[in-house]
């Protein structure tokens, strides 16, 4: 009643205009959109302003990723320092929804409202329509329209005239009148007309204005700057909501309301487009880094996550997240990305066992890890499998003195540097000996606090590093490579024995354009049935990332006994017994050449280059360099002449053997014994970091 007080008389003063009820509710809502319009400005601003700090929004949910509180604190602290109102995309919403239901008391009182007849002569006609016709509800909202369609029908004319005839405010005769000559059609449809009730084809208005919502949304989603920016599930969850609900209007109430929601609509992205080109979102939102931000948190999103893990390592991730937290005084952490990650830390941890007391925590993201066998080995090694979404919270949150790991990228993408400790020393331990400027990305080891080098040439580039970027107080420590002292301690340790057939190793890396890619088939159509032994060796991130893949080579050579798919990276075993190696950019072609004195066929695959800016650095890269140092190069378009080239070097091998020994001196450095260099480091780190504690604490 009170809507219909407020809008009953706009409403009328339309009619009165017009003279056709279907355009005076066409203009009303014509009239509401304008009046309401300094509110829509408003809108469009706040929408703008949203869709304009969704870039920074995003980076808190990178950086953040999986602490909900810490993202729910930060961006609370930018939405009051922007000036931002979550809620306000809400009030058009309540706008509409209470201009509908005004809209719905008006259109079921035609008399009262848009005719104004006197409520004394709008009852006795109500009364004369109730007392002729029991199937009409007297508690009804369409008692009015019900009067207009009977004197309009002629029906009941006489009783309606004797009803108002004595009517003070307004003479019977000019009641019946007027309401003889209202106008309730719009383009032969009767306003009055309820879809359920009457039928035929009072249908059509609720399939326009399902059809005027649908429409709506897909303007709205293409050009609304807010809605543009939802996900699909609010996109066309919001579609369907709209639909159904204009759907449901136009089939339980009268036409006029459906026409009502019909024109709002249409008006609407009328509006929505002047407002683009009044308040241009393009002037005032980063697109480019919208998107780059998106497609981050995206690909956080599309992580492997615990729900794909089997039930026994959902809930060892669980117990295993707790347990860890449940430990204080945490001095030295160890992060490994999978199973075979443990060899490039293995000489280090054994030298920390056996001189110290020191507790390792190792984390790790591989469930079947052999850590867990040596945890069962060594009271002194805590183990942790972690799934990759909670270790990004898990690190955010990292308690522990010093923190060692070969994932490089430290605080650019998802694994951040701890933001409840800001002392913690984190060390970044190489699991390669090639070119750190070329494959990492470009600043990957800047957030490192120490780096540990495996030769002169890695040294070289991170003192350029450093310079270009003004990278001061990061240490380096002259390390070696403890993996290569153990596979040339393990190769010496067993006497060789020529192997019949010779054994080839492939032994891609797993950059963009690899073997595996670009060439395997015809790589293998050279070597297959030519009397060797054939092992695929792919980079475990490979297989990491596209294990299905894998399974598959494993299925197609099945049958072949001389072709073996390895995927097993815990062992070396295959590197050490192989008699030639076969490979692109992968930095096992070092491993293999250092500890084997053996050459390598490299393919020339186009270049492993992670970095595009490496040249800013007048440093040649090893990977570059080395190719002719150690061994030879085969172009893609040469491979039918790969048998003959394998044969001439397995023939011809010895020539080799003194020449890559004499550059694995020069090239690593303390050869033999960088656990040790590595282990003394680590352990007096820690020992320093507990000093510093005791001595802020006294």
């Amino acid at each position: 009643m009170f809507l219909g007080k407020i809008l009953g008389p706009v409403m009328g003063w339309c009619y009165d205009i017009v003279s056709n009820y279907g355009i005076a509710i066409i203009l009303f809502t014509l009239f509401s959109k304008i009046v309401l319009l300094p509110i829509s400005i408003w809108v469009q601003k706040n929408s703008i302003k949203m869709v304009k700090i969704q870039p920074a929004i995003n980076k808190i949910k990178i950086d953040h990723f999986g602490d909900k509180d810490a993202i729910a604190e930060k961006q609370s602290k930018m939405f009051k320092k922007e000036k931002y109102n979550p809620f306000a995309t809400l009030i058009p919403l309540a706008i509409q929804i209470v201009l509908l239901l005004g809209v719905v008391e008006v259109i079921y009182h035609p008399l009262t409202y848009v005719k104004k007849i006197p409520q004394s002569a709008v009852s006795s006609m109500v009364q004369v329509a109730l007392d002729n016709n029991e199937k009409l509800d007297p508690d009804g909202s369409g008692l009015e329209i019900a009067v207009v369609e009977d004197i309009q029908a002629g029906r009941f004319t006489d009783e309606y005239a004797e009803a108002v005839m004595f009517n003070d405010a307004m003479p019977g005769t000019e009641i019946i009148s007027e309401i003889k000559d209202f106008k309730m059609t719009f383009l032969g449809l009767d306003i009055g007309w309820i879809a359920a009730v009457n039928g035929g084809i009072a249908w059509i208005t609720p399939i326009i204005a399902a059809l005027s919502a649908w429409l709506l949304c897909v303007a709205q989603n293409a050009i609304n700057v807010l809605q543009a920016e939802q996900s699909k599930l609010n996109k066309y969850g919001l579609m369907a909501f709209s639909v159904g609900l204009s759907l449901f209007l136009g089939i339980s109430v009268p036409a006029g309301v459906g026409l009502y929601w019909t024109a709002s609509n249409l008006f609407s992205i009328l509006q929505q487009w002047l407002l683009n080109i009044a308040i241009n979102p393009k002037k005032y939102v980063d697109y480019e880094a919208l998107e780059k931000t998106r497609k981050e948190l995206s690909e956080l999103n599309d992580m492997k996550s615990v729900k794909s893990l089997p039930p026994e390592a959902k809930k060892k991730a669980k117990e295993d997240y707790k347990r860890f937290f449940h430990v204080i005084n945490k001095h030295l952490v160890f992060y490994s990305e999978s199973n075979g990650f443990y060899k490039y830390y293995k000489g280090i941890i054994e030298y920390i066992l056996e001189h110290t007391n020191i507790t390792i925590h190792y984390i790790t993201s591989d469930y079947n890890d052999k850590i867990f066998e040596l945890e069962k080995q060594n009271d002194h090694i805590r183990a942790y499998f972690i799934d990759e979404k909670r270790l990004i919270t898990l690190m955010m949150k990292m308690d522990a003195d010093v923190v060692a790991m070969t994932m490089p990228d430290l605080d650019i993408y998802h694994i951040k540097r701890s933001y409840v400790r800001k002392d913690i020393e984190y060390i970044y331990i190489p699991h390669g000996m090639d070119s750190n400027n070329m494959t990492l990305r470009t600043g990957a080891l800047n957030a490192f606090d120490t780096l540990f080098v495996s030769g002169e040439h890695q040294l070289e580039e991170f003192e350029k590093i450093a310079k270009l970027f003004g990278i001061e107080n990061q240490k380096i420590v002259k390390y070696g490579y403890c993996l290569l002292d153990d596979m040339i301690a393990d190769y010496e340790a067993v006497p060789r024995r020529e192997n019949n057939p010779p054994t080839v190793l492939i032994g891609p890396s797993w950059q963009k354009d690899n073997i595996i890619d670009l060439c395997l088939d015809k790589v293998m159509e050279s070597v297959r049935g030519k009397e060797y032994n054939v092992i695929l060796r792919p980079h475990p991130q490979h297989v990491r990332h596209a294990s299905e893949k894998f399974e598959m080579l494993k299925e197609q050579y099945k049958d072949d006994k001389n072709i073996e798919i390895q995927t097993d990276f815990s062992s070396n075993d295959t590197v050490l017994n192989a008699d030639i190696l076969i490979t692109d950019w992968s930095s096992l072609c070092m491993d293999y050449a250092f500890t084997t004195k053996k050459p390598v066929i490299f393919i020339d695959t186009p270049m492993k280059i992670m970095n595009p800016d490496y040249k800013k650095i007048d440093t040649k890269p090893i990977n570059i360099w080395i190719r002719d140092e150690i061994g030879t190069v085969v172009k893609t378009d040469e491979l039918d002449k790969l048998d003959g080239i394998i044969r001439e070097m397995l023939e011809n091998r010895e020539k080799y053997h003194d020449k890559i020994a004499a550059l694995t001196e020069k090239c690593v450095y303390n050869l033999g014994y960088s656990s040790e260099v590595g282990g003394k480091y680590i352990i007096e780190a820690v020992q320093d970091h507990i000093k510093k504690r005791k001595e802020s604490n006294q």
